[in-house]
């Protein structure tokens, strides 16, 4: 018997109560509506309770043509987070809010029970910074609730495993996680990728992708620098241990582009870094990330990414291939989806431009999660972002060590930055300090470790 047989009330509720609503509008008398209303909600819990989770929300309450999705509980360290962003959504979702003060949950522990008040159909939204993902993940798949997580999706190589072995466990339990690489779902670049497929730009000989702009520095947090919810305050960027830091943060969508567009996943990464002259950078970042990524065939991905004052923007992926180069992407994730006549990348050298997307690609991610649990159709992202984020990792390592590293390498890594996650409390001690003049540790190549 199969897991779905085993366990086939709500998943094939969901399925069959689309069908089965025009009957049950004329057989109202028959069945009590409120039972039906009830039952065909997909709800949602929110766990952590900041811009990208709230965001994901309006897109997840926007899903049109799919059936009533609700907010249903909240979960934060931080009761002012919960309720603020209540208040934000309220505005505009008034009847698709449905979170009294007893499914407002606070503390470390607040995400299992946000979880535990969801029943199998729903989502849990998984939007806490980077450090604490791969654990929420793990209890939603426990429980058999679906998934919705943001990007990053751990900090280091060891919990990206452990994340690893909560999806695998999702797909035996036929349970569908989606992950933050919101642009997988773009129309525009889905197209691109099919006439790449079916060989209009020849072989691609070399990616370029690149996030460069303005610099972003930590202050001297003097007597906060120390204390874990202060760190989780200031430094969610700035730590590695909390978020990553700020180049896998934010370029993690072009390196997974530059993954997409291959249809594989590196080999090697090498890599250059550094900080400017005279930094009074307190956090851990450092300012330029230039990595060299190969795949197995040799092609390369030139990655960059800059946060410096007074320099040049650039935000998108660029394609060269051995009849024409494109362009994939464009500022702020946008689908600037471009076939070139030649190796010119300019406006006036255009050869194909897609349809324009309809929607944003945070919204195609919604809309395509919610059609999956509606139709029980597969959806687990899991493994890919968790490759996409090993391979941004590679690319972090190098630039801090100084030296290559391998794909073997760095999935068979099990470093962490902390390795008591499970134990977190408001008093728990720090996993990184800061020095006497408020500065954390920085990378030195010789002195440093990651993988």
């Amino acid at each position: 018997m199969t897991h779905s047989q085993k366990n086939p009330s709500r998943r094939r509720f969901l399925r069959q109560t689309s069908a089965a609503a025009f009957s049950t509008a004329v057989l109202g008398s028959v069945t009590p509506a409120v039972h039906a209303a009830e039952d065909n909600t997909i709800r949602l819990a929110l766990i952590g309770c900041g811009g990208r989770g709230t965001g994901a929300v309006r897109d997840a309450l926007s899903v049109q043509n799919e059936g009533p999705v609700q907010l249903y509980a909240m979960a934060d360290l931080d009761k002012k987070n919960i309720d603020s962003r209540y208040k934000t959504l309220e505005r505009q979702f008034s009847v698709q809010m449905d979170v009294p003060e007893d499914r407002r949950f606070v503390g470390f522990d607040a995400y299992k029970k946000a979880i535990d008040s969801l029943r199998p159909g729903d989502v849990a939204m998984c939007t806490t910074r980077a450090y604490i993902r791969p654990l929420h993940v793990e209890y939603a798949v426990k429980k058999g609730i679906n998934v919705f997580m943001e990007k990053p999706f751990a900090s280091d190589p060891g919990n990206l495993q452990r994340l690893l072995r909560a999806g695998e466990e999702a797909e035996e339990k036929n349970l569908k996680i989606a992950a933050g690489l919101q642009c997988r779902h773009s129309p525009a670049r889905i197209e691109l990728i099919k006439r790449i497929r079916d060989g209009a730009m020849g072989d691609i000989t070399l990616l370029r992708a690149n996030r460069l702009g303005g610099g972003g520095w930590l202050r001297n947090q003097g007597d906060r620098s120390n204390i874990l919810m202060e760190q989780l305050k200031f430094a969610r960027i700035h730590l590695f241990w909390i978020g990553s830091g700020h180049m896998v943060d934010y370029l993690i969508h072009q390196i997974d582009e530059c993954c997409w567009i291959k249809d594989g996943w590196p080999v090697s990464c090498r890599g250059l870094g550094g900080r400017v002259p005279g930094s009074t950078d307190c956090g851990q970042n450092i300012d330029i990330y230039s990595m060299e990524y190969t795949f197995a065939d040799g092609t390369k991905a030139f990655c960059g990414f800059r946060r410096i004052a007074n320099t040049e923007k650039d935000f998108a992926t660029y394609i060269h291939g051995t009849k024409s180069a494109a362009q994939f992407s464009g500022n702020v994730h946008k689908a600037t989806v471009h076939m070139f006549n030649d190796q010119r990348i300019n406006a006036d050298n255009i050869a194909w431009t897609p349809t324009a997307d309809e929607y944003s690609p945070w919204q195609y991610e919604w809309n395509d999660l919610i059609h999956s649990i509606r139709n029980d159709l597969a959806h687990n992202e899991c493994k890919r972002a968790a490759y996409s984020d090993l391979t941004t990792l590679m690319g972090r390592a190098a630039c801090h060590t100084g030296q290559t590293v391998t794909w073997d390498q760095i999935f068979a890594s099990d470093f962490k930055f902390c390795d008591y996650l499970d134990d977190l409390d408001y008093d728990s001690p720090v996993p990184v300090k800061a020095d006497e003049n408020g500065q954390f540790e920085v990378p030195v190549p010789g002195k440093w470790k990651e993988v």
